[in-house]
């Protein structure tokens, strides 16, 4: 499969090349951003629970009013 300007996905030494030149230019930078980029997935697997707590404790209180309407009836 070749895409528009006729070239296709790199082969396996040339992923090797690629990712050996990376660290040749990123290699100092490297363990600061892998930490930069962990804590980011920390924070945002922690956002998401925060979300579906949240949603869960707004059901839970609509579905309370509810029952509380129903009884005043």
């Amino acid at each position: 499969m070749l895409s528009t300007l006729g070239f296709g996905l790199p082969g396996g030494y040339e992923w090797i090349i690629i990712l050996v030149v990376a660290l040749l230019i990123f290699g100092s930078r490297l363990p600061r951003i892998m930490r930069g980029l962990g804590s980011s997935v920390r924070e945002f697997r922690d956002g998401m629970e925060d979300s579906e707590s949240g949603a869960k404790a707004l059901k839970d209180d609509d579905e309370d009013r509810r029952v509380r309407d129903r009884k005043d009836s």
